[in-house]
């Protein structure tokens, strides 16, 4: 059956601008770090991207090593971005990163010229695209000299494989020396994606301040903490929850008997706001005008529907900020 779009899809999602730039953002953006992968159905994948533009979910964001395996989740985007969104190419932002490990040697992870520029052409490859909107660089480099990486986002923005740069994961003295490249080589930075929720909470240490003063966006990422702020661990630790497996980024070391009573109470608020656990910590994160866009997963398109109610109230009384504090410090 040939996708359409729904004719409503602008309706109901709130767009921020970017920083001081042109762009403008959905609130809500989806990410393909988990889910839409070699290992996983392309038919659950596919009706989570369907209904993620039908929302008005116009960012799309991805990376090199997205899977599994590495490069998975971008072969797939880009089957289905040529089979039902290739009318709609204009109305997206397609990012993608580099600087983790994606290939064997020397040359297939971290911040050199060479691996950026190669890492991207075979990202374009992977999705049938002739430009990504935005390429970030994914993590700093602590050998290769700074200068050397933004110069090769500048060259990639120049050459028209990408529209804009961004950085990932950078800390704040970091940010700001990297910023203030790209600026001098005439290559703004966009936008800063870096690890923030009610449980990490590094960015509020001058991070955010760096970025309004800069102007350039913020999008956090993990903003839901692995899981964590939802309802999936008020009674303890599931058998099929991401704290039970062995691998993954969430640990069972991390969900602590304090962690859950922190769970438990800020769920109490968000029942009192008519919001899940899950619809609050992203609004509590939206709730800060220098947040452009909060990057969520969705393993189904339930879960997506769920997240973006959200959007329905973003406002917080100042009483409930301070029962918030309370219980995460």
């Amino acid at each position: 059956m040939t996708y359409l779009a729904s004719p409503n899809r602008y309706k109901d999602m709130i767009y921020r601008r970017c920083g001081r730039s042109g762009i403008k953002l959905p609130a809500v953006s989806l990410g393909l770090w988990h889910n839409f992968g070699g290992v996983d159905v392309e038919e659950n994948f596919r009706k989570i991207l369907h209904l993620a533009f039908d929302s008005g979910i116009t960012h799309l964001d991805l990376a090199n090593n997205y899977g599994p395996p590495p490069g998975s989740a971008e072969e797939n985007f880009g089957r289905i971005l040529k089979q039902d969104f290739s009318s709609y190419r204009d109305e997206l932002i397609i990012s993608s990163k580099a600087g983790y490990h994606m290939w064997d040697g020397p040359y297939g992870e971290w911040g050199s010229k060479k691996y950026l520029v190669a890492s991207l052409d075979q990202s374009l490859k992977r999705m049938g695209l002739d430009y990504v909107d935005i390429f970030y660089h994914h993590r700093p480099d602590p050998d290769t000299p700074l200068e050397e990486t933004m110069s090769a986002l500048d060259l990639i923005v120049r050459q028209g494989k990408a529209l804009y740069a961004g950085i990932s994961n950078y800390p704040v003295d970091e940010a700001a020396k990297a910023i203030a490249i790209l600026r001098k080589l005439g290559t703004p930075c966009l936008i800063h994606q870096p690890k923030y929720s009610m449980f990490e909470r590094w960015v509020e240490d001058g991070l955010l301040d760096v970025l309004e003063q800069e102007g350039v966006g913020c999008i956090p990422f993990s903003p839901l903490a692995q899981g964590l702020l939802t309802n999936k661990y008020l009674h303890g630790i599931p058998e099929d929850s991401r704290a039970a497996k062995s691998t993954g980024f969430l640990q069972l070391s991390q969900v602590t008997d304090e962690r859950i009573a922190q769970i438990r109470q800020l769920n109490d608020i968000a029942l009192k706001r008519g919001q899940s656990l899950a619809q609050m910590a992203l609004a509590w994160l939206l709730k800060d005008q220098r947040v452009t866009s909060v990057l969520i997963g969705a393993s189904r398109p339930e879960q997506l529907a769920d997240s973006l109610k959200c959007l329905d109230n973003i406002e917080f009384a100042k009483e409930e900020l301070d029962q918030i504090e309370v219980i995460l410090k």
